[in-house]
């Protein structure tokens, strides 16, 4: 293991500051060049790939430990913060080392597709490795999320997913926080449970220690060489944000094929990255793009054990004025809250865009006010533009379907197909729906051969209900643009469509700083309203003479609800019909519920289950007469609070 003092210099690292215009030489080192062949078909479908071909791709990321262990030994890959707030890790000739004696205990302990290791925790240089091991050897890994375990109440959707995988193994960071869950799951696996180093283990526990004690590899050695594309590497589930989670199998031909496409697309990455992230593994955006990226590339990851939560985001910021990030991955809701924070401390501003190449979100649409605050300051403090680029994808492709290699016009431009990636826009009412092909897609759905036969279409293209459209379609080199989940689309009585993905954007950059996200009402009603999740701690520091005031209290000052009734109004005043705005809004003082699926860890909203739990909030948002809690864009409602 390294410590933060460790003798380590990585020439490739070091940053060579341009403090000039972007040029056009520049952009072409950072990316390859945006070009797509079109097939427009007479059903209306439209076919879009890349003419980048996919260039060979390693056998497994094994692969990628083996190269860089043998090149450059002493280079750090993982990195987390230890109980004294130091650095400490453990570099790839190290990792190799330990890969090769956990992959060897796994094998005698017989693991599987059909037990195969779960990992209940979260980010950490333990979960990597163990990690690391499993897909060295060719035992199929299943990190959850760690907030079934910890945030869940009734601990369902955890029973589920054990009982769907058998697992053969389950590793926790912490017996005594993660008790309640193994005690609620004990009866529906026979695994051996395995706990952290740092932890005594208890009930017949295993030490991680144990996995990392010297012994025979060459069983280790020997499984790595059968590894092949085919292999299963991962069982991720699904968020759940439109069902119950399904175990999607992740291939090593998937992982490899996708990073590989990446790299063609990114080729400023032959210099390592360097990156400070909190995205979870148990995630395909935290756990196969950021952490295959740094891996395949050589680079170091630093965990960020912070959230873009309030209470927790202020760690992120504490390691990123620590750590300068070369590229830098995350979701919307943390470039809102880095955006605010990096305009207030010159500092860390200064710090934070010393040697960054490029700025990427996804998970979730970006409102464009974050989108234009950010490259403002990146322009205030270098001189010269940084880009700012998004991907789409989905567990189903490990994850990247389409990549926006080139710095967009807007927000919530996706790009154009990965090379090795086909992508087929099917006509599905007012819009186009897309479905991809490619060897980033999974084979399956595990133990489900119904779900997984309902996935493809007749072509095997995987049917997302995703929308996509073309920003111009006389320019489709000029990327093509998220429009929305199909599922989340409806009609108002007048029979006008709403748009709801492009609807909540507006809505919570209109509504800022007191809406944290919306959802879009009028389903077979005549008008849209909004239910507005509140921010807080945004309302707090508005009614600051109230700062520890109840959430009623709050929700009914004229401060908070100013803010709605003049974001109702400005989002009427651009509007161009009923369907583009909201004649009301009520705000929510119960935050998202996790175990009744209203929202994913990552802090993605499923607007149907809320919707359907929050039913008669939707009612009291049309009743007749109006209701005092309903916000409206005149401001005429009293004040009164959901």
């Amino acid at each position: 293991m390294l410590g933060a003092d460790d003798d380590f210099r990585q020439p490739e690292h070091r940053h060579r500051l341009c403090m000039m215009a972007h040029s056009e030489s520049e952009s072409t080192r950072l990316f390859a060049p945006a070009a797509v062949e079109v097939t427009r078909r007479a059903d209306g479908a439209v076919l879009v790939r890349s003419r980048d071909a996919l260039k060979s791709y390693a056998r497994c990321t094994g692969e990628y430990l083996l190269h860089w262990a043998s090149r450059a030994p002493t280079r750090r890959l993982l990195m987390e913060r230890d109980h004294g707030g130091g650095w400490r890790g453990i570099s790839y000739g190290d990792a190799l080392e330990q890969v090769n004696h956990i992959g060897a205990w796994l094998l005698e302990q017989k693991l599987s597709a059909e037990r195969p290791v779960l990992i209940l925790s979260g980010n950490s240089v333990e979960h990597g490795l163990l990690t690391l091991a499993c897909l060295h050897v060719g035992i199929p890994v299943a990190p959850v999320s760690p907030a079934y375990a910890l945030v869940s109440k009734d601990f369902g959707k955890l029973t589920k997913i054990v009982g769907t995988l058998r697992p053969g193994l389950i590793y926790v960071s912490d017996q005594t926080r993660f008790g309640p869950a193994l005690a609620a799951i004990r009866r529906s696996h026979r695994a051996t449970v395995v706990v952290s180093s740092e932890t005594s283990p208890a009930d017949g526990a295993v030490p991680f220690a144990a996995l990392t004690s010297k012994r025979d590899t060459r069983a280790a050695e020997r499984a790595f060489a059968q590894v092949s594309h085919d292999t299963i590497a991962k069982f991720l589930f699904t968020s759940g944000s439109t069902d119950e989670p399904k175990a999607v199998i992740n291939t090593q031909r998937m992982l490899c094929a996708n990073q590989q496409a990446i790299a063609q697309l990114w080729p400023f990455l032959d210099e390592p990255p360097i990156v400070v992230d909190w995205l979870p593994w148990h995630h395909t955006f935290g756990g196969n793009h950021n952490f295959n990226l740094t891996l395949r590339n050589g680079g170091t990851l630093y965990i960020d054990a912070g959230r873009p939560v309030p209470g927790e985001f202020e760690t992120t910021l504490a390691n990123l004025r620590e750590i300068a990030p070369s590229v830098i991955f995350n979701v919307p809701r943390a470039y809102d809250l880095l955006a605010t924070a990096l305009r207030g401390d010159a500092a860390l501003r200064k710090r934070f865009f010393s040697r960054l190449r490029l700025l990427f979100y996804a998970a979730a649409g970006l409102p464009q006010n974050v989108w234009d605050s950010l490259r403002a300051l990146a322009y205030e403090t270098l001189g010269h533009e940084l880009p700012m680029v998004s991907s789409w994808g989905l567990t189903e492709t490990a994850p990247a379907a389409t990549s926006c290699h080139f710095q967009a016009e807007r927000a919530g431009v996706v790009g154009l197909p990965i090379p090795g990636c086909e992508l087929k826009l099917v006509p599905s009412g007012e819009k186009l729906e897309a479905r991809v092909r490619g060897p980033n897609v999974t084979p399956g759905y595990w133990g489900r051969p119904d779900l997984t036969a309902a996935a493809f279409d007749e072509e095997g293209f995987f049917k997302t209900a995703d929308a996509m459209r073309f920003i111009d379609p006389a320019r489709p080199d000029a990327g093509l643009l998220f429009d929305g989940r199909l599922g989340e689309d409806f009609k108002l009585t007048t029979g006008t469509w709403v748009h709801v993905g492009a609807l909540r954007l507006k809505a919570i950059a209109a509504l800022a700083p007191v809406a944290q996200d919306v959802v879009v009402t009028g389903h077979d009603r005549h008008e849209v309203g909004f239910l507005i999740f509140p921010n807080v701690e945004a309302c707090r520091k508005l009614c600051a003479s109230r700062k520890d005031a109840g959430l009623g209290e709050l929700f009914e000052d004229a401060a908070v609800r100013g803010v709605i009734a003049a974001g109702l109004f400005a989002l009427a005043q651009s509007g161009v019909g009923s369907s583009t705005y909201a004649t009301r809004a009520l705000l929510l003082r119960e935050p998202p519920s996790l175990d009744a699926g209203e929202i994913t860890d990552k802090g993605y909203v499923n607007q149907r289950a809320v919707l359907t739990r929050r039913a008669a909030l939707v009612d009291e948002l049309y009743r007749t007469p109006r209701e005092a809690s309903v916000i409206t864009p005149t401001g005429s409602a009293d004040g009164r609070s959901a």
